[in-house]
C-alpha cells in the first residue's frame, strides 16, 4: 500500500542548473500539469520537481474542446494562482496559441509570466521553424524550453492528435526539431506522442534532458497532467494516461450523499449548525412575539 503521509516541511525550489545536470546524473524528473491554486498544493505536498501551467487548462478548467482559446490574460492569472500554492516548486508557463509568433510578442509574453506570475521558466512550442523565438528568448536571459511531435498549436495539420515520429523521415525530423531547440539555448524539451524507441534514440543524441508525454520511459522525465492521473477530468482519457486515483467517482459519490440527506431532512444536523444560549433565545422569541402583536 502507498505511503498517505505527506511532507509538510518547506523544500527547496528545483533549479535550472539540478534540471540540466539531471541529463548526467540521471534522476528522473517529474513534472505536472497544474490549473489551479489547489492542485498546486498538492503538487509541492506530493515532490513534483515542476509544476507546468499547461495551456491544456483551457480544456480542464475552461471546457474548451481544445487548447487554442487559451489567452495570455487567462494563462497569467492561472499562473498566479499556481505560485501562491506552490511557492517552493519550479513553476514552468506554456505560452499560449499566437503568443510567441514574432520575437516581438514572445518577449512581451514571456516577460508578463516571468514579471506578473513569477514562473520560473516559459514553453513555446515549435522546433527550427521557431528557433530563432527560442533564441531570441534564451538572449533576453529568459529560461526557455520547448515542445516537439505533436504540438497542440498545430493540430490542424496534424489531422487531429495523432502519433507523431512513426516513419524514419518523420523521425528524423522531430530529431532536427530537438537540434535546433539545444542549439538555440534551451534548457530543456518535451516530447509529446512519439513512439517510445523514437524518442529514447533522439534524447540520447541530446545534451539536454528531455520529458515525455507519451513519450515511453526513455526520457530523462515524466508529464501528466493532474486532473488525468488523478481521474477529475473525464471528458475522454488519452492512452499515455494512467490513472493514479479516481476524484470524479469519489467527488459525485460525496456529492449524491449531500443531495440525499438534503431532501431526506438529515443535514444540516446539530454537529453542523451553531448554537446559541436558551435565555438569549427565549429573549430574542418575546422580542419576536411581542413585535408580531403591534
Amino acid at each position: 500500500m502507498p505511503s498517505a503521509t505527506v511532507e509538510t516541511k518547506p523544500r527547496e525550489k528545483r533549479t535550472i542548473s539540478e534540471i540540466r545536470e539531471s541529463k548526467r546524473s540521471g534522476e528522473k524528473m517529474v513534472y505536472m500539469s497544474v490549473p489551479d491554486y489547489t492542485s498546486a498544493k498538492w503538487a509541492e505536498m506530493a515532490g513534483v520537481d515542476v509544476a507546468v501551467v499547461g495551456d491544456s487548462l483551457a480544456m480542464i478548467a475552461h471546457g474548451h474542446a481544445n487548447t487554442i482559446p487559451a489567452t495570455m490574460d487567462m494563462m497569467v492569472m492561472h499562473a498566479q494562482a499556481i505560485r501562491r500554492g506552490a511557492p517552493n516548486t519550479f513553476v514552468l508557463g506554456c505560452m499560449p496559441y499566437q503568443s510567441y509568433h514574432t520575437v516581438d510578442r514572445a518577449l512581451a509574453n514571456a516577460t508578463r509570466f516571468m514579471q506578473d506570475a513569477l514562473t520560473d521558466a516559459v514553453k513555446p512550442q515549435g522546433g527550427r521553424s521557431q528557433a530563432h523565438i527560442l533564441k531570441a528568448l534564451v538572449d533576453a536571459g529568459i529560461p526557455t524550453a520547448s515542445h516537439i511531435g505533436l504540438t497542440p498549436h498545430t493540430i490542424a495539420n496534424f489531422g487531429g492528435f495523432k502519433i507523431q515520429g512513426k516513419t524514419a523521415d518523420a523521425a528524423m525530423k522531430i530529431l532536427e526539431d530537438a537540434l535546433a531547440i539545444e542549439d538555440a539555448g534551451c534548457f530543456m524539451l518535451e516530447f509529446e506522442a512519439v513512439p517510445a524507441r523514437i524518442a529514447t534514440l533522439i534524447s540520447s543524441q541530446l545534451t539536454i534532458p528531455t520529458i515525455g508525454i507519451g513519450a515511453g520511459v526513455g526520457t530523462d522525465g515524466q508529464i501528466l497532467l493532474c486532473h488525468d492521473l488523478l481521474g477529475v477530468f473525464t471528458d475522454f482519457k488519452p492512452k499515455f494516461t494512467k490513472r493514479y486515483a479516481k476524484l470524479t467517482e469519489v467527488a459525485v459519490a460525496g456529492i449524491r450523499d449531500y443531495v440525499r440527506e438534503v431532501k431526506e431532512g438529515a443535514f444540516p444536523d446539530d454537529d453542523h449548525s451553531y448554537s446559541v444560549k436558551d435565555e438569549e433565545f427565549e429573549k430574542f422569541a418575546a422580542m419576536v412575539e411581542k413585535r408580531r402583536q403591534i
